[in-house]
Formats: C-alpha cells, structure tokens, sequence
C-alpha cells in the first residue's frame, strides 16, 4: 500500500493556513483573499470553521445559536482564484526530491483546497496538465494524482515550460513552482513567470549535496539529464570553492525571486516535513 503523502495529524495543521497573495486578486469565495470587487452579488455557498484571525463579520450568529459552534459563511464570486502547481519532474528530481515534490505540492494544495480555491496540476517535462481540484472533498483524488507521478527523467526545459503555462492561464491566481532550478534557464524561466499578473511562489527544492557535495578524490561524474560525463579530482580546496559558487548560486536565486515580487522558501529533502510546511513557509510570508 502506498505511505500517504501527509498524515492527519499534519493535514489538521495545514488546516488553519491560508495561501497569502501578494496582488490584488480576485478570488472565488468572499473575505478568503483580497479581491478587486466590491458590493453584495455574492451567493451563499458553504460553511467552514471559524479560526483565528478569520474575519468574525462573516460568522453566522444564527448557527451559532442554534448549535452552539462557530461556523463561517462562505459566497461565491463571479470570478475564481486557481493555484498552479508546477512540478519539475526532469532527471535531477529523481529519488528523495520527487517524493518530497510530492508532498510540498500535496501540502501547498490542500491548504488551497480547504480554503475552497481551485487547485490545477503541472509538470514538466511533462506538459499535460492535470485534471482540475476544486473543494476540501477534492484533496483525497488531488493526493492520488500527485503520486501517480512516478518518474521523473529527462532535461529540464524550463523556458518552455512557463511559456506553455502561460499561454493556459486565463484566471488570476497563483502560480507554485517546486524545482531544484538546475538549469541555465533558471533565471529567463524566473523572469517569465513573474511577468504575469498572477502571484509566483518559488519552493527551491533541494539535497544538501547539491551546494555541500560528500565526494572526495578522482571520479567521473555524469549530468542526470544530459549523460554527460567529467572527470574530475577533488580535493578539500577544490570542494570548497564549488561550494562557495554553489551558495552564491542559491542565493542570487533567492534575490531574483524577491526582486521579482515572488515568494521564496529553500528546502532540503532531509528536513523535517513539517517545519518545511509550516515554518518554512510561514517565516517567508508564503501562508498566514
């Protein structure tokens, strides 16, 4: 059987979130995101508990009365707020980072659903969408879809991955993208996904290896996507000096993403999942 992606405990955690938007975007149901529109054509649609912070204008006194439990009334809007999940799958995602992909994805979704927006999923190389989520009782096919996504190989054709998504999207929302961002195209991928009117939100996924590699002396080492081979020899100064540029590299992402008005959180596929969902993304402004 396969081990859920996130387990009750943590689920009733991320109940209590809710996706921040750093636009003015108009969302599907009143009071849960700021929204361009104002005035009262909104139609009744469904109740939800009330928490913390929650606007108390909007909870119903009668049900309250009646039931003695505090419930919040929901409406619809003409317009919805969709969350993009945009998934690298390429050839370094493989092992360890396309589980935990999966579960930052199924974090970041279900958080969306609870709050009744619409939650689409993408991949790439891959770049069929996946079918649309849409309500709290959507999570349980959302979680199966995502771990139906098994491999991941490949080139990491970033560019035309943002291009292919935009030319899909027709409704403000928010755009989540969860890559390891190795790719040259990092930065031109960046720039046309903050170029929108929608929010971007960068989960930088990736091994501790990566910026502090555990290798030491003569070796061949061959690129994940491309199949190429070098041969190399590394000694103490020369691991040093990759993992200077590689934290300069990780860095100068962070920036970029920020200058660009998009959310950035780093992950390592060795950290605690729960501190990734709800610390992580908290200190970085990313959910409230």
């Amino acid at each position: 059987m396969t081990e859920p992606l996130l387990d009750a405990r943590l689920l009733g955690r991320l109940e209590r979130l809710q996706l921040s938007t750093r636009q003015r975007l108009a969302g599907v149901f009143s009071g849960e995101h700021r929204s361009k529109r104002h005035g009262t054509s909104l139609d009744f649609a469904d109740y939800r508990e009330y928490h913390p912070g929650d606007d108390y204008r909007r909870i119903d006194y009668h049900m309250l009365a009646r039931l003695d439990v505090v419930l919040l009334k929901l409406f619809e809007a003409e317009d919805d707020l969709e969350i993009r999940l945009l998934i690298d799958t390429s050839a370094s995602m493989s092992g360890d980072k396309l589980r935990r992909a999966q579960e930052l994805a199924a974090g970041m979704g279900f958080v969306a659903l609870v709050r009744r927006d619409a939650v689409r999923v993408h991949t790439f190389p891959v770049e069929r969408p996946g079918p649309r989520f849409v309500g709290r009782g959507a999570a349980a096919p959302m979680f199966a879809h995502l771990q139906t996504i098994e491999e991941a190989s490949g080139p990491t054709p970033f560019i035309d991955a943002a291009a292919h998504l935009l030319s899909r999207t027709t409704r403000p929302g928010v755009t989540v993208l969860i890559s390891d961002l190795l790719t040259g195209e990092w930065e031109e991928g960046l720039r046309r996904l903050t170029t929108t009117r929608s929010d971007l939100v960068v989960l930088h996924l990736l091994d501790r290896g990566d910026l502090d590699p555990d290798l030491e002396g003569d070796l061949d080492l061959i690129d994940s996507e491309s199949g190429r081979r070098v041969a190399v020899s590394l000694n103490p100064q020369t691991i040093k000096t990759y993992a200077d540029l590689a934290h300069r590299w990780a860095d100068k992402v962070a920036v970029a993403c920020r200058q660009g008005g998009a959310g950035y959180v780093r992950s390592f596929t060795d950290e605690d999942l729960e501190e990734a969902l709800l610390g992580g993304w908290r200190r970085a402004g990313v959910v409230r």
